[in-house]
């Protein structure tokens, strides 16, 4: 592995286990085992690198989220997403837990990050416009921009909501318990049929957390 990419791994490493904002860039080359001058000859500081990170986030989301074939529509795909989500949540949790400040820090970030959530955003409606067309909901066009919106919500600050109501470590176990609030706050719009989709998926999903094996894996 090249050292630039070295240096950004390891730099993922240590800002999700003791937080962005409790690491400098010694720390960093101390981590990957090299020199100050060897960090700074690649980035110029902890914001460049941050930067560069958010790049690599941008990338997994952008191959995550291609849409899949026309035929997976509905409940499967819904959980899809949101485990998605939520899978990059776990391995740039740093990122969702300092969230505000580090997109003060960085006008040009904020912005690719919000054109990102836009992206995501246009995905979910579609796939609840999808799910309406199956018979699973009956939300109007107008309700659909609210869910996906308060689904958008609760998945962008759980990691900094958990972080207020305990001091324990955020864990797989506190990530995947995201993914069952998200399809709670779900069950309120669907159809009999909807429910009885979901419950299912919910079900599964519960027992593939049990087995520490969340969804498509959050290793």
């Amino acid at each position: 592995m090249k050292t630039k990419d070295k240096i950004i791994q390891g730099s993922i490493e240590l800002f999700n286990l003791q937080g962005e904002r409790n690491v400098t860039t010694n720390h960093i080359a101390a981590h990957v085992g090299i020199s100050p001058g060897n960090l700074y000859y690649h980035y110029r500081n902890k914001d460049d690198i941050i930067r560069s990170i958010y790049k690599l986030y941008e990338k997994n989301l952008a191959q995550m989220f291609q849409p899949r074939d026309s035929s997976s529509v509905g409940m499967d795909e819904m959980l899809f997403y949101i485990d998605r989500v939520f899978y990059s949540m776990w391995q740039f949790r740093f990122f969702y837990a300092n969230l505000p400040d580090i997109l003060a820090r960085d006008d040009v970030l904020h912005q690719r990050y919000l054109e990102a959530q836009k992206a995501l955003n246009q995905r979910m409606v579609g796939i609840l416009k999808e799910m309406r067309g199956q018979g699973y909901t009956t939300i109007e066009d107008e309700m659909i921009e609210d869910l996906a919106h308060t689904l958008k919500l609760v998945v962008t600050f759980w990691i900094s909501y958990q972080h207020t109501q305990t001091q324990q470590e955020i864990t797989k176990a506190t990530i995947s318990d995201g993914v069952l609030k998200v399809i709670g706050i779900f069950k309120g719009y669907l159809t009999p049929s909807g429910l009885e989709a979901i419950s299912k998926i919910e079900s599964d999903y519960k027992e593939s957390v049990e087995a520490q094996s969340i969804g498509t894996h959050l290793d």
